[in-house]
């Protein structure tokens, strides 16, 4: 799968692309309308015909703004995935205190995010196009999946440097974090028998996950002793 798309016949970044999407209506409007095919038809039985035709732009500026039905998706995904990521302005990490807040921040922030129907809606053609269009799978995974856990892993290394963390595999501890934040609510999400979880609940699993996290992997080291 390509990791570039194509504008103009200038190759482009995945942060340009990402930047594009939130400044060119146009662009964000065949996206719309791009998203909308692959839901209604699957990745396979979505026509180029059919994307440009809702979002009312013929197939020669559809390819030159966004590009071919490949490009397509992964902009939708990628475009998604930025909801993903950790919220700006997190305090320093100087105590456990700070390294709650700033576990609870992130942790309802991915709750909220990833809950939010029009992200359900990519993981679930990902699970019904697994077989016939992998790639579809592969582009949440690489610009969704990853990137969360990336966001995860790098607070936690941040916080193991602070001293607040016990030693162990980062990439290890955000796998068991993100299973302590979601436990069933993400099957349950994909099967339609819940909604997107309230503000309360999403405030209520992030703490409870945070505790859990805490009490397995918090130093033993005296805070007086870090400081």
């Amino acid at each position: 799968m390509s990791s570039n798309l194509f504008r103009n016949d200038k190759v482009m970044t995945m942060k340009e692309r990402e930047e594009l999407a939130a400044d060119d209506p146009v662009r964000e409007r065949i996206l719309g309308a791009a998203f909308a095919a692959f839901t209604d038809h699957g990745y396979a039985g979505a026509s180029t015909l059919d994307i440009a035709t809702r979002a009312k732009v013929s197939k020669r500026e559809l390819y030159a703004v966004v590009g071919n039905k490949e490009q397509m998706l992964i902009a939708c995904i990628a475009h998604r995935s930025q909801r993903m990521r950790p919220p700006e302005g997190l305090a320093p990490l100087r105590d456990r205190a700070s390294l709650a807040a700033a576990l609870t921040a992130l942790g309802a922030r991915l709750l909220r995010e990833i809950s939010d129907p029009d992200v359900i809606a990519v993981f679930r053609l990902a699970i019904a196009e697994a077989d016939r269009s992998p790639e579809v799978a592969q582009a949440l995974h690489s610009f969704g999946r990853l990137r969360s856990r990336a966001a995860v892993r790098d607070l936690l290394t941040a916080a193991q440097s602070a001293g607040l963390l016990a030693a162990s595999d980062p990439a290890q501890m955000a796998t068991q974090f993100m299973a302590l934040l979601w436990t069933d609510l993400m099957v349950d999400r994909l099967l339609g028998v819940a909604g997107p979880p309230s503000p309360r609940e999403i405030g209520r699993r992030a703490r409870a996950a945070i505790a859990a996290f805490l009490r397995l992997h918090a130093s033993d080291q005296p805070e007086s002793r870090r400081k």
